[in-house]
Order: structure tokens, then sequence, then C-alpha cells
């Protein structure tokens, strides 16, 4: 989710509880070894022994359609830190796909098997390599096909979302299919798509038949969505998080952005973040329509209550 679920947000969506390991935006591999720098801009966890402040694993992930290029890479992300290393063949984003990486390559299931066979082949063998895929760029036709690609090439997870590229994120998704693919491949598969609450994961788990899944949207929406499957799957009382505790998660992302972006910057990732919360959460309603036209930061501190950050800022300066 490039963009959108950077350290900070991970940061922040990890310390709610519930999820297992979480994904870097994805790394684009072109023609060239990235520099250190590269893979530290978007994986700083990387210096924390690749885990989020809370300890949550982090996986590196790389989107490319050079077998060559990316086992290089893979295998440089590898001497930094990175545990486990994952393809990312779902993206249906345009620009990606002119430029030949993501969800594009599912036309091609010869080039996914070579990509995912030079990656295991490049990095050490302890280290796990994983993949993401949708069913298809404009049909599910070649869905099995691509899946056993990547598991015949050597991926040992496969997320898949029940989706083609075509269909973007238009509902519904197809978790259907995901049965489908856990039948034709032996490595475990991972449901995506459309799973908002714990009722969808409900009727995921049931239609899909697989156990395990991938949040996207929507934990981002619902910061405790993994919080309450975690809790549903082990038998126990569900409980929601309520606004008010949600509140200091949101204060502490704003306070992160700040730190991390220019002025002129920081409030887009805030009005990112909270208008996707206005799914879920009435209160986020009303605070994004507060923000939503408010460029100044100063006055968005307010807004959020920590007008601390201002007077901090008066000070530095």
């Amino acid at each position: 989710m490039e963009g959108l679920v950077d350290e900070i947000l991970r940061d922040v969506l990890t310390r709610v509880g519930g999820i297992d390991w979480c994904v870097t935006e994805f790394i684009r591999v072109c023609d060239r070894l990235l520099a250190a720098s590269t893979f530290e801009k978007l994986a700083p966890e990387l210096a924390q022994g690749a885990r989020t402040a809370a300890g949550t694993p982090m996986r590196v992930q790389l989107l490319g359609s050079d077998p060559v290029c990316l086992g290089d890479n893979a295998a440089f992300a590898c001497e930094l830190g990175a545990p486990v290393i994952d393809l990312n063949f779902g993206c249906p984003a345009k620009t990606v796909n002119k430029s030949r990486g993501g969800a594009v390559l599912l036309k091609e299931p010869e080039l996914l098997h070579a990509i995912v066979r030079e990656v295991r082949r490049a990095v050490p063998a302890a280290i796990p390599v994983t993949a993401k895929m949708r069913l298809g760029f404009d049909s599910p036709d070649g869905a099995l096909d691509c899946a056993r690609a990547l598991a015949e090439g050597g991926a040992q997870q496969i997320v898949v979302h029940a989706r083609t590229k075509v269909d973007g994120y238009k509902p519904p998704a197809h978790w259907e299919w995901v049965a489908r693919v856990q039948e034709a491949v032996k490595v475990p598969v991972f449901a995506n798509g459309e799973i908002w609450t714990l009722d969808d994961w409900r009727r995921c788990r049931e239609v899909s038949g697989v156990e395990d899944i991938m949040l996207g949207r929507g934990l981002v929406s619902r910061p405790d969505l993994a919080r309450q499957i975690a809790a549903a799957r082990a038998g126990e009382t569900v409980r929601e998080m309520t606004w008010a505790e949600l509140q200091p998660l949101l204060q502490d992302f704003w306070r992160q952005a700040r730190r991390k972006l220019a002025p002129r910057y920081a409030p887009g990732r805030l009005k990112q973040w909270l208008g996707m919360l206005t799914r879920s959460y009435p209160e986020a309603v009303v605070l994004f329509a507060e923000v939503r036209r408010e460029s100044d930061c100063a006055r968005i501190d307010a807004l959020l209550g920590v007008p601390e950050l201002a007077r901090d800022w008066a000070e530095a300066v």
C-alpha cells in the first residue's frame, strides 16, 4: 500500500495488537542494485532487527520484472537484515503496470516462475520468499497457473487478493477463488480483499476455506480489526476499540508525521488516514470535516488536542 502504510502507520497499527507480521510498502526494482539508503528509507525497521517498536516482524517487499535484478536486490536486502522477502504481483496501479510491475505480470506465468526461482536462488536458504498475487489481470482464468508458477518457483506462502487487476477494489472479492488456489498448490495460501469487519472475516473463512488472511484497507480503517479476529479465533470476548482509545494513536501518528514531513505535506498524511477512519468511526467524520481544508499545522495541532507541538516547533524555529 504505497504511500499509506509507511513506518509511521506500521508503528501505530502494530501497537494495537493481533498482527503476526507486516510488510513494507513495495520497493521498486528496475535495472540496478539499489542503495542501502533506499531500503533504509522505506524499511527503517531494518535498523531495529526488522521489527516495529511493538516487536512485530516486518517483511521487505520488492516489485519489478527483472529476475536477476530482483534476486540481487533481495540478497542485498537480506544482508541489511530482511527476515523475509515478499514479491508483489498484485499492485493494480496503472503507473506501476505500465513499467511492467505488479499485476500486469500475471499475464506471464513463466516470468512469475522465473522471478521467484531467481530470488529463491539468490537469498539464503533460511530466509523465506513469499508472494502476493491477484486473480489475474482481466480474468481469473489463469489464476491457478499463476499460483502454481509462484509455488513451483519457490514461494513458501502466497497471498491472494481475490479480485483481478481490472476489478481494482470494486466489491465483491471472489473468495471462492482462494479456495481453488489452495487446492492447486501445496504451500499456505492467505486470503485478502474486502475484509472490513469481524463478520467479513467469518464469511471469508467460510467461503475461502483458509484460516489465514492478510488485512490491508480494512485494518487501516479499523485499527483493532486484527485484534478482534485474534480474540475471536481464541474464543475470547471481542471488544471493539473506542474512539477515546484510538485518539492517542491518532495524535502520535500526527506527531510522527510532523517530525518526518515538511509542514506542507504532513496535513495530507493525516487526512489520508483520517479519511479512511471515517468508514468505522462517526467521530472521525466530524474531525475529518474540520481538518480536510486545513493546511496550517498549528491549527491541526489544536484540533487534535496536541497544542504542545505548536510550542515545540516555535521553540525550534
